[in-house]
């Protein structure tokens, strides 16, 4: 089974930046997008950003304008860069990968997960 690998958490001063890394143990077929969600104490599991195979972007609202999600398709790896970081964005940080099945002419839609990476950021 392909492992997502994050990396790059950490403690931040508030305004300060950091860069979220997801790697791939291997390939992924049918790969539709890569993307991070997170997870605050006490609050359900968000979606921050995604990239699909195709480049297109999608952005919570509370985070855009100060990340960027990126993705290598042949790499199966995607960054996040995390820029005038608030106290708010405090949580653990999941990589995500979408995939895409056709069984027939039925689309299964199964997600993988990493193990997540803390990111703290202080006022």
């Amino acid at each position: 089974q392909v492992r997502l690998v994050e990396s790059g958490g950490g403690l931040v001063q508030a305004g300060g930046s950091l860069r979220l890394s997801c790697a791939a143990s291997g390939s992924i077929p049918g790969l539709n997008a890569m993307g991070w969600y997170r997870q605050a104490p006490e609050n359900q599991r968000e979606l921050v950003a995604t990239v699909s195979t195709d480049g297109r972007t999608n952005y919570v609202d509370s985070v855009k304008g100060r990340f960027t999600i990126s993705g290598d398709n042949a790499k199966n790896t995607v960054h996040l860069q995390m820029n005038s970081l608030k106290p708010e964005d405090t949580a653990v940080y999941y990589c995500n990968a979408e995939v895409h099945q056709m069984t027939g002419d039925q689309l299964h839609v199964m997600d993988l997960w990493g193990k997540g990476t803390l990111v703290t950021v202080s006022p």
